[in-house]
């Protein structure tokens, strides 16, 4: 793999290489963001990963989650995506968990010491539930709040979740998070461009929200630079650019 990170040392250095390769990142979530995600940090030579879905693989996934494809319909998004780190980073030991992460199960599903939890799904108590369980452990965690029914992929910021605004669900994650007596201290990517209506028939019984094939991704993407950024950074391993 020495030549396939060559691009990558050049970089952040041997120490910053050997740095990731030693990290464990969990990804809960494996869609739209939760996809790209895995797929920056397999090609950056994290070392570690922990995958969790418990969905399989829709025809509606291919216009926006990577590992998406006619071939791929039906299959577990967790077991399409571990064989394709293999792929990409024969090296990464990666674990899976066909899980749908919720308040009761997170203690189990985030069993292990983690330098890193990545929130990349929709649900919002499972997403309360890992801040809170992430909080407890004084691991690092950042949420993905709402990437649906947008056009625009440059509006995208990280901040404190305090500090979100416009996000229909930011503001939901504000108040109850607040309520477990966190107000701020949690990252999050969000967008303050306000969503796109979607007009549908009203006796429709659950909403499909809209999506497009460069906005998820690009949340994905700022999303692990941002984790990759901060491993390098940390007070351990100080890299200089």
């Amino acid at each position: 793999m020495e030549k396939a990170l060559e691009r990558t040392t050049l970089l952040i250095g041997d120490k910053g290489l050997e740095k990731l390769t030693n990290s464990s990142i969990a990804v809960i979530g494996v869609g739209g963001v939760g996809s790209y995600v895995v797929e920056a940090l397999a090609r950056c030579g994290v070392g570690n990963l922990l995958l969790v879905d418990h969905d399989i693989i829709d025809v509606s996934n291919i216009n926006r989650q990577i590992h998406a494809l006619t071939s791929t319909i039906g299959l577990s998004k967790v077991d399409v995506m571990k064989n394709r780190i293999k792929d990409i980073n024969p090296n990464c030991k990666v674990e899976i968990k066909k899980e749908f992460c919720t308040p009761e199960n997170v203690s189990i599903i985030l069993n292990k010491k983690y330098d890193y939890i990545i929130d990349a799904i929709d649900y919002v108590k499972g997403k309360i539930a890992i801040i809170e369980l992430a909080k407890q452990k004084n691991i690092n965690v950042i949420s993905s709040m709402g990437t649906a029914n947008k056009l625009n992929n440059k509006s995208f910021e990280i901040v404190d979740v305090s500090k979100t605004h416009s996000c229909p669900l930011a503001k939901v994650m504000r108040k109850e998070l607040r309520q477990k007596g966190i107000d701020s201290g949690v990252k999050v990517i969000y967008s303050p461009i306000k969503s796109i209506k979607i007009e549908q028939n009203d006796n429709t019984k659950e909403k499909v929200l809209g999506s497009i094939s460069f906005v998820p991704p690009v949340a994905g993407l700022l999303l692990a630079g941002e984790v990759i950024n901060d491993l390098l950074f940390d007070s351990t391993c100080m890299i200089e650019i």
